[in-house]
């Protein structure tokens, strides 16, 4: 299983960046995606995830409602897309999956996902 975070950068308050996840090694409508990221000199938390059904998405509370997570089981990809960005936002952003437990939930715990990608830099910054 090999999964590639892409689509960092850096922008400035207020804008938009979407991120994407393309996975490999796996026929991802049977995994849940989970969303991570890491500020310098901070522990790595659960941003969002995505359900194998697609039905159900989570969100910690401060990127809800700026925060959109989707995912194209054919592409093998998902895409946070986040908006609003703020400089508390700026971290390494890292795209991780497993094999869902529970077609209607997904973790927002490091230790919910075994398969982790590389990570993507996000900064914020006027």
């Amino acid at each position: 299983v090999q999964l590639q975070a892409s689509g960092g950068g850096l922008v400035k308050p207020g804008g938009s960046l979407r991120l994407s996840c393309a996975a490999s090694g796996l026929i991802l409508k049977y995994y849940d995606i989970g969303w991570f990221r890491q500020a310098p000199g901070k522990e790595r938390e659960g941003v969002s995830c995505i359900s194998m059904r697609d039905t159900t998405t989570g969100y910690i509370d401060s990127v809800k409602g700026r925060f959109t997570i989707s995912r194209d089981n054919a592409e093998s990809t998902v895409y946070p897309q986040m908006n609003s960005l703020q400089p508390e936002d700026s971290a390494v952003y890292y795209c991780a999956t497993e094999l869902s437990k529970d077609p209607a939930s997904c973790g927002l715990h490091l230790n919910d996902y075994h398969y982790w990608g590389q990570g993507t830099l996000v900064t914020v910054s006027s």
